[in-house]
């Protein structure tokens, strides 16, 4: 095909490889593929593409709602460190850091033509505030902090805390990571149901949302955006009018798919790959760039891989069984094999960014060893348990109950897969009869928060990126619901008193108090005594971006911006590439 002259007036039929079944999508489009840039899809494909209401559980963000339609109040540049004003202009505490004054953007509107403002904030708050509502996104987070929400005049909101919180606008409302809370049109929601609501009715022109682009066909494995020339920014200084009339998420399938995909220039922009994979596909498309030009090409993520347990369920409710887990687990092997000698092991839970290296480097590992892989050692505190070996190979209790582990990753996530296949490898060697099995994205998040899994190869102790406070808190054991409850987060439900109370000492001091320290490190040696979740590895994202159509995409040489295209903090990069003449 010649992509160059490739317009949307033909019918372009897309192979679709998900869940082993072949299926064809045709569909009619009349934007020329130089006007249009096109997104894999993070999360593999859509179970519902008509649900756009970004707080039910199993809604979905990364197929384009939150890179071009949901735009965030701020955005936290990993690269310079400032919030990036967006929707807000400024958000400043009190001294005692429990009123925080938040200042809107003038001039910004809904891309149905009303007005953004204070009323939208103080709804859009005060709908997560209602207790009826806190199985919603970031309900139960703000329900811990803010007493109550107020309009002082069209641009102006004030949120009083319930106690003080240093860290409220860059855990909530500045795109650390992934995304955040966002705020939706009152004129739209008000009398609706949030938990039923699903803000999808095209011909009432919803979704609506502020951003540069509207929604224009939807389905399971495609969505397509159309630029809004009336977008609120067109004209300001330092946002603008994107490049790309269109925008295209698309899922694909497996890696390979994928990356033949781009390989043809039919991607733009590809999720996180395997290296052999990435330097198969450089060979067929020289244009094909990464973060870094050569090995490791990859950027490291700020959410290492942990392998995840429910700690509730026997019989990884015991802290030394977890351990003797722990014991089995060779990582320079995982290292080796599922990536390719192209990222390093962890010993916390804690991104190896330098503001976190600082803490993390004041442990002890002598007293609380992590990094202990010794097969024999499992076995001898497996069998101190009541296990013993079977003919079979496998340890079982004397009532013959075998010791199994379901281990399960998300069904998008090769790296993720990659790592749990070794781990099975690991596991049954040391006698624990392992398997693995990837499960669909919603369904993979329903079963973490209503407790409904065994184990995990996953990555939810993730939130610090400059500071430990929001990592840890991920276990606090005021998250933890009984089974069959939705949890918030902790879906590990790890319970642990002490550990608790240090964390939410730390969570009311300045960042960056010295007074921090000595809490971090109780509660960290707490938490390696009694691994709910175990360190692994370091994540690093190999992120292809296709240079044929687009350029000025961010590297580590042009670092205007992260290069993730799944996070909110896209709206960065695509607003700035630019079109590249490509053929």
């Amino acid at each position: 095909m010649n992509l160059r002259n490739f317009r949307i007036l033909a019918l372009i039929t897309i192979v679709i490889l998900t869940l082993g079944v072949v299926v064809f999508a045709a569909v009619a489009q009349d934007v020329p593929r130089e006007e249009t840039a096109i997104f894999d899809i993070d999360g593999g494909r859509v179970v519902d593409p008509e649900l756009w209401n970004p707080f039910v559980p199993g809604n979905r963000r990364d197929h384009g709602l939150h890179q071009a339609m949901m735009e965030p109040l701020f955005i936290l540049n990993y690269e310079t460190g400032e919030f990036v004003p967006w929707l807000g202009v400024s958000f400043t505490a009190n001294e005692t850091l429990d009123l925080w004054t938040l200042t809107l953007r003038d001039g910004v509107k809904w891309s149905d033509g009303e007005a953004y403002n204070a009323d939208d904030i103080v709804f859009t708050i005060n709908m997560l505030l209602d207790p009826a509502n806190v199985t919603l996104s970031n309900a139960a987070d703000l329900q811990t902090w803010v007493d109550t929400v107020t309009k002082v005049d069209d641009l102006t909101v004030e949120f009083k805390l319930l106690r003080p919180n240093p860290r409220f606008q860059l855990d909530y409302f500045a795109v650390k990571i992934w995304g955040g809370v966002n705020i939706m049109p009152e004129h739209i929601w008000n009398g609706q149901d949030p938990l039923t609501f699903k803000n999808y009715d095209p011909e009432q022109g919803w979704p609506v949302f502020t951003g540069p682009y509207k929604v224009t066909s939807v389905s399971e494995n495609e969505m397509i955006y159309d630029r809004d020339d009336n977008y609120w920014g067109a004209d300001v200084e330092g946002i603008g009018l994107p490049a790309p009339k269109r925008l295209i998420w698309t899922w694909a399938g497996p890696e390979e798919a994928r990356a033949a995909l781009m390989g043809d220039n039919g991607l733009d922009s590809l999720m996180d790959i395997t290296l052999g994979t990435f330097e198969a596909l450089k060979e067929q498309n020289p244009n094909v760039i990464a973060w870094l030009p050569s090995l490791p090409y990859a950027t490291l993520d700020p959410c290492a891989r942990n392998f995840e347990f429910n700690t509730v369920k026997a019989p990884w409710d015991s802290a030394d069984m977890r351990q003797a887990v722990n014991r089995a687990i060779d990582r320079d092997e995982i290292v080796r094999i599922a990536y390719e000698g192209s990222t390093v092991p962890s010993r916390t839970f804690f991104p190896a960014y330098a503001p976190m290296n600082r803490y993390t480097d004041m442990l002890d590992y002598e007293a609380h060893p992590v990094w202990n892989f010794n097969a024999d050692e499992a076995k001898a505190m497996i069998e101190g348990m009541g296990y013993t070996m079977g003919a079979d190979g496998y340890y079982a209790l004397e009532d013959g109950t075998q010791l199994t582990m379901d281990i399960t990753t998300h069904e998008a996530f090769i790296e993720k897969q990659r790592i749990a296949a070794v781990l099975v490898e690991q596991f049954q060697r040391v006698g624990i009869n392992a398997s693995t099995r990837n499960e669909a994205g919603g369904t993979w998040d329903d079963n973490l928060f209503n407790g409904n899994f065994d184990t995990r190869m996953a990555w939810y102790n993730c939130g610090s990126v400059s500071e430990p406070w929001a990592s840890m808190d991920t276990l606090n054991k005021r998250w933890v619901k009984p089974v069959g409850e939705r949890a918030s987060t902790n879906g590990w439900r790890w319970s642990n008193d002490r550990y608790s109370e240090l964390v939410d000492q730390i969570g009311t001091l300045p960042l960056g108090s010295p007074e921090i320290d000595p809490l971090f490190i109780e509660a960290m040696h707490i938490y390696l005594d009694e691994l709910p979740t175990i360190p692994v590895t370091q994540a690093r994202k190999l992120i292809p971006l296709n240079n044929t159509y687009w350029t000025n995409w961010p590297t580590a040489e042009n670092n205007y911006t992260s290069s993730w295209t799944w996070w909110q903090s896209t709206h960065i990069v695509i607003h700035n590439i630019q079109p590249a003449g490509g053929s």
